[in-house]
């Protein structure tokens, strides 16, 4: 299965306390994300189901130390906000193209066995290396759909299932966080009165309306000239087109250290739009460098190559710029960036079709109902799709991703039953975010 000079997914395993109950696949989501050391950082979080497990973390092919792929992109992640005028769209999608075709240029011989497919493929195969009949599979976010696909394409060769913050397989497509806008306008409007009690630290508002207010400030500013943070040598100038890509990478989490983060981020920001100096933290540094130079290239291009991969994009420049326009009224901050067009748009077509859920599964659904990168809606759907699934529900909690990550004690604790004894719960079950988390 490694072709094109790739391995077939490079793994770590974390060997079970005791005689192991089964094999237990982790993917951290991404797509593009590593997984290696994931293992050791999960194994508190397992309690009592931790000692009974070998607990496997995979780079998939193309990821990390699996042969990484590198479009030697000047860029990170292309995913760019576009600004209300015409001309801003068509300085995207030239943009656009030219990291295509750049890519194709230095990997033309790789990127055809970049899938979800043949990373499911690799997966049986490290199955199959390490002795195993069937695996148990952790799954969040995109790791959700890979999960998914291979119950589709290996029915019978997986235990126990835990998908994490899941995706819609019929809605999986290469712009996958588009239909996010409400969901993270709502997480970032939470984010605003949690900043206004904290006005005194952060300086954005008072109220939750003057927060939001120093937001548009900010990207305003940012739409007229680019801003300038940090000193020497982390100095970054910022447009309009990455500004909102970082209030968007803010609204992932409602926990106390990623609101602080966000207020930070912010503040620097607000900082800049006044024409004031500014100093970066190490960490919103690192966050510019992996989104807006070519340290983020490699990153960028498995998840972008996974993407286009798997599903055909269209390639109309005109259908975005409808999508754009439309998604501005209801979403101006949000809605052009996540319809924005993408590489995909310039690929080659995927070799294979998309995968099909024809086969239940039985699996354990953990979704939050604000989750502000995959829809609740999507957890809900795949539900329906797979009958023998259950859902498990947070209530009250603008998070992505719960299992092991969140810390609630609730969710943490029903999972790992159902790690331990291999039954599924009779019907849905909730938690609730308890106040104060």
């Amino acid at each position: 299965m490694g072709t094109a000079g790739s391995r077939p997914g490079t793994t770590s395993r974390l060997p079970a306390e005791c005689p192991p109950l089964r094999l237990r696949a982790r993917y951290p989501g991404g797509p593009g994300g590593e997984g290696l050391g994931l293992p050791a950082l999960l194994r508190p979080a397992m309690g009592q189901a931790g000692a009974r497990y070998d607990v496997i973390g995979m780079d998939p092919r193309f990821v990390g130390r699996s042969t990484p792929l590198d479009c030697g992109w000047p860029v990170g992640p292309p995913m760019r906000w576009t600004g209300p005028s015409r001309a801003d769209f068509d300085r995207q999608v030239a943009l656009q193209k030219d990291l295509a075709d750049k890519c194709r240029a230095t990997n033309a011989p790789a990127l055809p066995h970049i899938s979800t497919r043949n990373t499911a493929r690799d997966m049986d195969v490290i199955r199959e290396a390490l002795g195993e009949r069937k695996i148990s599979y952790l799954g969040y976010s995109y790791g959700t759909y890979l999960g998914t696909v291979y119950t589709q394409m290996f029915p019978g060769r997986y235990d126990r299932v835990v998908l994490d913050g899941a995706l819609d397989p019929r809605r999986y497509n290469p712009r996958v966080v588009r239909g996010s806008e409400s969901a993270n306008g709502q997480a970032l409007a939470d984010w605003a009165g949690w900043a206004a009690k904290r006005h005194g630290t952060y300086g954005l508002g008072r109220t939750r309306d003057q927060v939001l207010a120093t937001v548009d400030h900010v990207v305003e500013t940012s739409a007229r000239r680019p801003l300038t943070v940090g000193t020497a040598p982390d100095v970054f100038l910022l447009d309009a087109t990455v500004v909102p890509l970082v209030i968007f990478a803010g609204t992932g989490s409602d926990t106390d250290a990623a609101r602080a983060e966000l207020s930070e981020h912010l503040s620097v920001l607000a900082r800049a739009a006044d024409g004031q100096p500014t100093e970066l933290s190490g960490e919103f540094a690192g966050l510019l460098r992996s989104q807006i130079t070519s340290q983020g290239s490699r990153s960028g291009s498995a998840q972008t190559a996974i993407l286009c991969g798997d599903v055909p994009a269209s390639r109309d420049p005109e259908q975005y710029w409808k999508d754009i326009e439309r998604s501005r009224a209801a979403h101006p901050l949000f809605g052009p960036l996540t319809n924005t067009i993408v590489p995909c748009a310039f690929w080659d077509r995927p070799r294979e079709q998309p995968t099909q859920v024809r086969h239940d599964a039985p699996a354990l659904i953990v979704a939050a109902t604000g989750d502000p990168r995959v829809p609740y809606s999507g957890s809900v759907a795949l539900r329906g799709l797979l009958p023998s699934t259950r859902l498990l529900t947070l209530r009250g909690a603008d998070q992505h991703t719960l299992y092991a990550t969140y810390h609630n004690a609730c969710v943490d604790a029903k999972v790992n039953a159902y790690l331990i004894t291999g039954k599924l719960p009779a019907e849905d079950q909730t938690c609730v975010k308890p106040d104060g988390h």
